[in-house]
C-alpha cells in the first residue's frame, strides 16, 4: 500500500478567500458568521450564516463561464486553483490520464434551482436558461475542475449530507493508497445560502437565530455556512522525489452507517467510525492529540459526539483537545469536512489548535477539553477529522505529521 500525503490546499469560506487568511482567522478566533445578504432574506426566520462576502465571480471568471457555474462550482474552482498552484503539479498527458477529482456536496447547484423556480413559479415565465441542468447538477464542480486542470482519471461526486467531503476525501485517499491513481484532487463545496436553501433548513428547527456555540450548555442550534475546501492528495514517494512541500500525511479512515434514524445521531455509529479509522491507520488511541469535531452546536449532536469520544478513547479522552471550527465559519454541510481539515493541518504543521468560539457555559455532557474561545499552542502528531451526517452517514479521517 502506498503512503498518501497532502501537497496542496485551497479554500474559499466565510473566514477567508484562501488558506493563509483562513488559518489566520482560526488562530485569532474570528467569527465569520453574520447577517445574511440575499434576495428575500427578510422573509426568513433565520437571518444569520457563514456567508462568503466580497467574492466577485466576475473577477475570477468570464461571462460565459459564469453562465455555466453555480456558486458552489465557483468556490470549488477557485479553491482547486489555489491547491494545485501550491502543489506545483503540472498535469501533462502521462500524469493527467491517471489523476482525477472526487468532491463532496449535499445541495449542489441549489442557488441555480432557487433562481429558476422563481423564474417559472413566481415570475410566470415558460422558459429557463439552456444551461440550467449542467449548472445545478451535483457533479458540476468535479467536472469543471477536471476540465480546467486536464484530469482524465477517475472523477465523480459524493453526496452524503454533512459527511460528503469526508467521504469524498476518503475515496480519493484509497485510490492513491491502492496505486490506482498517483494524484487525486479531493474535498468539497457547498452554497446553500439562498432563500430556498435556508427556508428548507428552517423547517427542521435545528438552526440558531443568534450564534453557533458548540459544546456550550446554552447552545441552541447550528448555523449554516458556505464555501469550499480542496486538496491535492499525492503518493508520498512521488511527492518526496520531486521535492514537494508536504503539508501532512493521511494515515487512514473509516466509514460507518448508524442504520438507526434519519436525523438523530448515534453514539455507537460515531464510535465505530473513530475506532475503525484508528485501526485502519494503525494508530493507537493514546497517540491522538487533537480531534476536529463534527460539533454542530445542536443539543443532541454535541453530547452524542462527546460520549462517543469517551467510549473510544477512555481516560485519554480527558487529555485530548477537541474543537469545532463551525463556531467560526458555520456548517458548510457537504463541504464542511474539507474546510475543517485545514484546522487539522494547522494543528499538525504549525502546532496551533483552533478554538471553539462562543463557548459560555460548561455542559456536564460535554466535559472534555473543547479549547474554549482561544487558540492554543500545542505539539500534535496525530489528528482526527470527524463528520457525522443526517441519515447516519459517518466518515472519519486520520492525519499525522509525515514520518521519514
Amino acid at each position: 500500500m502506498k503512503r498518501v500525503v497532502i501537497t496542496g490546499a485551497g479554500t474559499v469560506n466565510a473566514l477567508g478567500m484562501n488558506v493563509p487568511d483562513t488559518m489566520s482567522a482560526m488562530r485569532d478566533g474570528i467569527c465569520g458568521i453574520g447577517p445574511l445578504e440575499f434576495r428575500d432574506v427578510e422573509r426568513l426566520t433565520i437571518q444569520i450564516g457563514g456567508q462568503v462576502k466580497g467574492f466577485d465571480a466576475h473577477h475570477a471568471f468570464s461571462r460565459h463561464q459564469i453562465s455555466l457555474y453555480d456558486r458552489f462550482t465557483q468556490f470549488a474552482l477557485v479553491a482547486a486553483a489555489e491547491a494545485i498552484a501550491q502543489s506545483g503539479l503540472d498535469f501533462t498527458e502521462e500524469l493527467s490520464h491517471r489523476s482525477g477529482v472526487i468532491l463532496g456536496t449535499a445541495g449542489g447547484g441549489i442557488s441555480t434551482s432557487d433562481d429558476n423556480y422563481r423564474t417559472v413559479y413566481e415570475e410566470g415565465k415558460n422558459r429557463v436558461h439552456p444551461f440550467v441542468v449542467p449548472k445545478l447538477m451535483n457533479s458540476a464542480a468535479a467536472s469543471h475542475i477536471s476540465m480546467e486542470h486536464n484530469l482524465k482519471g477517475p472523477s465523480f461526486t459524493v453526496s452524503t449530507a454533512c459527511a460528503s467531503s469526508n467521504h469524498a476525501m476518503a475515496q480519493a485517499f484509497e485510490m492513491v493508497r491502492s496505486g490506482m491513481a498517483p494524484v487525486m484532487i479531493a474535498g468539497g463545496s457547498e452554497s446553500m445560502l439562498c432563500f430556498g436553501g435556508v427556508k428548507a433548513w428552517e423547517g427542521l428547527r435545528v438552526l440558531s437565530r443568534d450564534a453557533c456555540r458548540p459544546f456550550s450548555a446554552n447552545r441552541n442550534g447550528m448555523v449554516q455556512g458556505e464555501g469550499a475546501g480542496i486538496f491535492v492528495f499525492e503518493e508520498y514517494e512521488r511527492a518526496r522525489a520531486r521535492g514537494a512541500d508536504i503539508l501532512c500525511e493521511i494515515s487512514g479512515y473509516a466509514m460507518t452507517s448508524d442504520a438507526a434514524d434519519i436525523v438523530m445521531p448515534s453514539k455507537e455509529g460515531a464510535a465505530r467510525a473513530m475506532a475503525g479509522a484508528l485501526t485502519n491507520a494503525r494508530i493507537n488511541a493514546d497517540e491522538v492529540g487533537y480531534i476536529n469535531a463534527h460539533g454542530t452546536g445542536t443539543m443532541a449532536n454535541d453530547k452524542t459526539e462527546c460520549a462517543a469520544v469517551m467510549d473510544v478513547f477512555g481516560e485519554h479522552a480527558r487529555r485530548l483537545m477537541i474543537s469545532s471550527t463551525k463556531s467560526m465559519h458555520g456548517h458548510l454541510i457537504g463541504g464542511t469536512g474539507a474546510v475543517e481539515l485545514l484546522a487539522c493541518i494547522m494543528a499538525l504543521r504549525d502546532g496551533v489548535i483552533a478554538p471553539t468560539i462562543g463557548y459560555q457555559e460548561p455542559d456536564p455532557d460535554c466535559a472534555l477539553d473543547v479549547v474554549p474561545n482561544q487558540a492554543r499552542k500545542a505539539k500534535v502528531t496525530v489528528a482526527l477529522s470527524n463528520a457525522f451526517a443526517f441519515g447516519g452517514m459517518n466518515a472519519v479521517i486520520v492525519l499525522r505529521t509525515p514520518q521519514a
